[in-house]
């Protein structure tokens, strides 16, 4: 029986081989962009008197160690063993993440900017004690002013408006709009400012959308407070995004990120009823809220996605506009096609606002493709947002891109659920969308041409900065 019972041990999984083995390009450019080799150069070129030389390798030791991501993704662990419908992957995601889920939410899904900035609007004015916002993107324009005008608007009736922005992605708000919020009475902070002292985390940005209102109700998802959301998608201006609102017990989380980046940059603790209130039950569904952050050393997005593709049994259906998969991202949805799995990612085609992100994005089709993986490139203008749909059950909308960026510099959220009705509609909504895309084909990606296979080697070496 003894031996019997040995023979039934788990392998230890560090002697498993490892997911995600990277080919010896990766290897140099890593190397390249790592910050020992460029130090060892600047000490030899200062030994052999060379000050220049030495200045330039010691500028770029200092470049790479402050660029460095500060999480890696798992290498071990990325096994198939039960299915997302079932016990086991409820508690893995709990447990892996640190969060547990809550019951008695209601939660909508909000699709452009038609449908999400008439609900987050007629939230703001319904607000009694607290507004807060954690925003990547507040750019001058329309929208940004009727928000500025409905905030304010608040603050002097009394409603505490605490606004939390990011220190480059909303450096073109306007001086008209802040001067709205200002002299109506909001409260303005800027996460990360570039600083002499601070200049060891400005790679790290909030990269969160959020809006809670009385800690009651929350918004979150790709859309930021800018003219490019509004309308429905309708032209190249005009981009498709999706929000969800949350009302119940996972507004807490949202609520939770935006209290201790606000805590970080202002030391002023956000506490009480006005912001942490009682939730009854607001609705049917279970949901699960991740804050993900590099500060942790591990993101929590990157384990969850990571955990529902490797338990995924029937399908996964990703939207993503900045598709930059790492090694074992690219190896676990490989195994998960080669399983049966019907994978299918749709990303932002020639209308997308980052060169990096495409250019990388489309050199790492290659492997995906060959393995029978559906690449869908959206077509009708810039598609924003970042959903996953897995085996019609198991759903998630968020703020987090599928790229190193979001997964190892960046402040993300994402809700997640468990709702075969909500997943439902996600995917009513991702074929409409599959509409207006094109599918790569695997011999048209082969017979790309120079220019563009140059385009994607420059990218390529800074691909852990997308």
């Amino acid at each position: 029986m003894k031996r019997r019972s040995r023979r039934r041990v788990t392998v230890d999984p560090l002697k498993r081989a490892p997911k995600g083995l990277a080919p010896f390009w990766t290897r140099g450019r890593r190397l390249l962009w790592s910050w020992w080799p460029w130090l060892l150069a600047c000490a030899f070129a200062l030994q052999q008197g060379e000050r220049w030389w030495a200045f330039g390798a010691g500028l770029m030791a200092t470049i790479s160690y402050l660029i460095a991501p500060v999480e890696s993704p798992p290498r071990y662990g990325l096994d198939h063993e039960f299915g997302v419908d079932s016990p086991e992957f409820l508690a893995t995601i709990a447990g892996a993440t640190g969060v547990t889920f809550t019951r008695g939410n209601r939660i909508d899904l909000l699709n452009n900017g038609d449908e999400f900035y008439p609900s987050m609007l007629r939230e703001i004015v319904a607000a009694q004690s607290s507004i807060t916002i954690e925003a990547y993107i507040y750019w001058e324009g329309e929208i940004g002013r009727t928000f500025a005008r409905a905030l304010a608007e608040r603050a002097r009736a009394g409603v505490t408006v605490k606004i939390l922005l990011d220190a480059i992605g909303s450096n073109n708000i306007g001086a008209g709009i802040l001067e709205t919020l200002e002299s109506g009475g909001c409260q303005i902070a800027w996460y990360n400012p570039i600083k002499w002292y601070s200049i060891g985390r400005f790679n790290n940005r909030t990269h969160r959308k959020s809006l809670i209102i009385d800690g009651r109700v929350g918004f979150t998802g790709g859309a930021g407070i800018a003219d490019q959301w509004l309308g429905h998608a309708q032209d190249k201006k005009h981009w498709r995004d999706v929000q969800v609102r949350v009302e119940g017990p996972a507004v807490t989380p949202l609520q939770t990120g935006f209290a201790q980046n606000w805590l970080e940059r202002t030391r002023e603790l956000v506490s009480g009823a006005a912001y942490y209130p009682a939730h009854g039950p607001a609705g049917p569904h279970v949901a699960l809220t991740l804050m993900s952050s590099p500060v942790t050393g591990a993101s929590t997005v990157r384990t969850m996605y990571y955990l529902s593709i490797i338990c995924a049994r029937r399908t996964i259906w990703l939207a993503n506009p900045y598709f930059v998969p790492d090694p074992p991202a690219i190896d676990t949805l490989i195994e998960a096609k080669r399983r049966g799995v019907d994978v299918k990612i749709m990303v932002s085609g020639i209308d997308n606002d980052s060169w990096l992100s495409r250019q990388n994005s489309t050199r790492l089709y290659g492997r995906l493709l060959e393995a029978g993986v559906e690449i869908h490139e959206y077509q009708h203008t810039l598609l924003h947002h970042k959903t996953m749909m897995v085996d019609g059950v198991w759903g998630t909308v968020g703020t987090t891109n599928f790229d190193n960026r979001s997964f190892a510099h960046n402040e993300e959220s994402n809700v997640c659920f468990y709702d075969r009705t909500l997943v439902q509609q996600m995917e009513a909504t991702f074929r409409d969308d599959l509409t207006s895309c094109v599918r790569v084909d695997v011999r048209a990606w082969r017979r790309r041409g120079a220019w563009a296979r140059g385009q994607e080697f420059v990218a390529a070496f800074l691909q852990e900065q997308v």
